[in-house]
């Protein structure tokens, strides 16, 4: 393939800029993962050690093979709400028995591990990927059941989870429980519904309630370990296959469990050309003014291997860049807004790609910086809904493994066209600069401000025009904060915010665990 070259200059203005806009962004980033990493702080971590307990982190750690990679999944999720950052839980994907696995872990010094609105579509996520991925489950337990002050939004949703790992089992994907701690009520379950499990003696505590509530429920007095501890489990219930004597034994058992899968191997990145330029400059690329385009080829350049790129229809719907590449020698085909309007062009060329990807069944890797689809009473008569449409419609069918990276805007009816999270890519991350958002706050705050108007014409009452400013400027404060990176990655509306510089790193793991959907079911039709 030919190799892309690099204007950057990192001596001028721009570059420096950009540059020092990124680190700004970073470090909020590295802020907000500290808070994630703290779990419920210092006071409970010191007193969960003090019980001769591990970490939720801890226990990944040393169940992972040694120096395996770990892809953290919505560390941020939570994030600007009144819940722990990281909400008290940790996913995400590592090797274990040279198999790659999905792992959710509870994190016991956030409310004891129990589960909250944001757990619980953590947990979820985490569940369709494996699902999707056919990658091992393997939970780490320590729970006391659900947040009961929030049980309102936990209660029904929160069914599926067992649900899930039930069709889990039944598509032949192992799960896995490994209870260190408590796992009651509706946790109980989680185990309940595993292949696999092994309880921890004298701590596990598993059962659907505990003392004080059969008491209550039906007067029988009890005791923790009579009515679920690991014992008992192992020896009268059934519950518990494997009786560990503690928590490294535990983990021990579950690296034993993994290895007698008869599993596939995992794909780990395999050894591959590295990029021609350094991925230091990945952090003076997008423009600090987001309103400002910029190539993705020099992304491009410095992520895909040897940066080889063979662009495809490169003189035709210029505003989407659309080629092929690899990433760690997994091949991809990549769809990269160059500037962030499409037009019907972009539309067209888009649709028809991403067909041929079908057809030789390759992945495909969305950069998003698109503020939507071009409006205006010409591009109506031209048929850009139709057009949008086609795009739309070829995304939302294609069967390939998508993945997806907003590495500056994702606005409007472009977010659907480039494979936004409505649009179920495997896997989506974004830039720590990166905003999304129905439109621009400019934009919605005008829109706004235009229909009042019309509205108090039509009324024919005068318009007031100092609480216009003060609407406009309030409605721009808010979109531009809800439409930021951190406030997006807190309601997991992508799987992670990622440092530019880990891009490749990280879409070489993604693309070592994508499955293949169906097969295409027609073949290449122009549009």
């Amino acid at each position: 393939m030919p190799a892309l070259d690099t204007s950057l200059d990192p001596r001028s203005e721009s570059y420096v800029d950009n540059r020092s806009a990124m680190l700004r962004r970073l470090d909020e980033l590295d802020e907000a993962l500290r808070q994630a990493t703290a779990g419920g702080g210092t006071k409970y971590v010191i007193r969960h050690h003090a019980r001769g307990k591990l970490l939720a982190r801890e226990r990944i750690e040393l169940l992972l093979d040694r120096d395996a990679p770990f892809l953290e999944l919505a560390p941020l999720a939570a994030w600007g709400t009144d819940h722990a950052v990281g909400a008290g839980l940790v996913t995400g994907i590592g090797v274990v028995e040279g198999i790659t696995c999905m792992i959710i872990a509870n994190d016991p010094t956030v409310r004891g591990g129990a589960v909250n609105p944001y757990s619980l579509k953590k947990t979820q996520r985490a569940g369709e990927i494996a699902r999707v991925n056919r990658l091992p489950l393997i939970n780490l337990v320590e729970s006391g059941g659900a947040d009961l002050p929030a049980q309102a939004e936990i209660f029904i949703p929160g069914g599926g989870v067992f649900r899930d790992l039930t069709r889990l089992s039944a598509a032949g994907i192992p799960t896995i429980a490994v209870v260190f701690g408590n796992a009651t009520a509706g946790g109980a379950y989680i185990p309940g519904m595993s292949d696999y499990t092994i309880f921890v003696r004298d701590r596990a505590k598993v059962f659907l309630a505990g003392p004080p509530l059969v008491k209550m429920a039906t007067g029988e007095d009890t005791d923790d370990e009579s009515l679920g501890g690991a014992a008992m489990h192992a020896t009268k219930s059934g519950l518990a296959d494997f009786l560990a004597e503690d928590e490294r034994d535990g983990i021990r058992l579950a690296r034993a469990a993994v290895a007698r899968l008869n599993w596939r191997p995992s794909g780990l990145p395999t050894v591959a050309e590295s990029p021609k330029y350094d991925p230091e400059d990945l952090l003076a690329i997008p423009s600090a003014d987001l309103r400002l385009p910029f190539d993705p080829r020099e992304i491009l350049a410095h992520v895909l291997d040897g940066s080889e790129f063979d662009e495809f229809k490169p003189a035709y719907g210029t505003a989407l860049c659309t080629g092929w590449g690899r990433i760690h020698g997994y091949p991809v085909g990549v769809l990269a807004n160059a500037r962030g309007i499409l037009f019907s062009q972009e539309a067209q060329k888009a649709a028809q790609f991403i067909q041929l990807a079908n057809q030789s069944r390759t992945p495909l890797l969305f950069l998003q910086n698109t503020t939507g689809y071009m409006v205006g009473a010409d591009y109506e008569q031209a048929g850009i809904i139709k057009h949008g449409a086609l795009m739309i419609n070829a995304v939302a069918n294609s069967t390939v493994p998508h993945l997806t990276v907003n590495i500056g805007a994702s606005y409007g009816a472009g977010n659907y066209g480039m494979c936004g999270r409505a649009y179920d890519p495997r896997f989506l991350f974004t830039w720590p600069n990166a905003k999304s958002a129905v439109m621009g706050p400019t934009q919605l705050a005008g829109v706004l401000s235009i229909v009042a108007r019309q509205a108090a014409e039509a009324k024919g009452q005068p318009y007031d025009e100092e609480r216009d400013a003060q609407m406009r400027a309030m409605v721009e404060h808010k979109i531009e904060s809800e439409s930021a990176a951190l406030f997006l990655s807190g309601r997991l509306y992508d799987d992670g915010v990622i440092d530019p510089r880990d891009t490749r790193t990280v879409l070489g793991l993604c693309l070592s665990v994508v499955q293949d959907g169906p097969e295409p079911r027609f073949g290449v039709f122009r549009m």
